[in-house]
């Protein structure tokens, strides 16, 4: 009976769904899980004229926000959990890749709500997904590349406050900009934070509740506060 219900959600998307639904799944679980996702691609649908750019499929939650859309582009199979906010305007904009999910709750924000000079934005890779509860702030340019897993909670930061100063209030010294570029194939685990100025690299693994400060090498295991090197995945060293 699933692979039924499977076979008419794929004929009204091109999301396949063949391998989502075992034997561990009953009929009216499975029916829930695809009514919810018929309401979201209705909703995308009435999203879509909004965006910049968008292709194929959009998955849109309930009470998403989306803030200046036109400013945002997404390649197919994009998925916006329910209640989570993007905000979009930016200098290079927000670009997702194909198959990229934003979780629940999730904040993306390049430039302030109330004003101020717009942020550099975000560019996300295919495969690649914002966790649940995520604050992504992209004031300074964020790259993140392809098949990277983020869990709940990761906060990343593009910029810091100046406070050089002792005669000026800190919050009266501005900020610096700079950047965070995660590459290829990450795993940032949950409660992780990465800070501005840092590159994660390719394959590499943020161990949950870490405070990342400066570069992870390709292909490294790196834990603690701050985080530092635990292993390597291979002899990569």
């Amino acid at each position: 009976m699933n692979r039924f219900l499977d076979k008419i959600l794929n004929s009204f998307t091109d999301i396949d769904l063949s391998d989502r639904f075992g034997n561990g799944w009953d009929t009216a679980s499975t029916l829930g899980v695809m009514l919810r996702m018929m309401r979201w691609y209705i909703r995308g649908l009435a999203h879509r004229w909004r965006f910049k750019e968008s292709s194929a499929l959009l998955l849109i939650g309930k009470n998403v926000i989306l803030r200046q859309p036109s400013y945002l582009t997404v390649g197919s199979n994009f998925i916006a959990q329910d209640n989570c906010e993007i905000n979009c305007l930016s200098k290079r904009g927000l670009v997702f890749g194909d198959k990229v999910t934003v979780g629940s709750y999730a904040i993306i924000r390049p430039t302030n709500l109330y004003g101020g000079e717009p942020g550099e934005g975000l560019k996300i890779g295919n495969n690649s997904n914002i966790g649940a509860y995520a604050y992504i702030g992209c004031s300074g340019y964020i790259d993140i590349g392809d098949n990277v897993m983020m869990s709940p909670r990761v906060s990343i930061y593009s910029e810091n406050h100046n406070f050089e100063d002792i005669a000026f209030p800190m919050i009266e010294q501005g900020v610096t900009r700079s950047f965070v570029k995660i590459e290829n194939d990450c795993w940032i685990a949950s409660n992780s934070i990465i800070l501005a100025g840092v590159t994660v690299g390719k394959g590499s693994i943020v161990a949950a509740g870490s405070v990342v400060t400066k570069d992870v090498p390709p292909f490294s295991i790196v834990g603690g506060n701050p985080a530092k090197i635990i292993k390597y995945r291979t002899n990569y060293e």
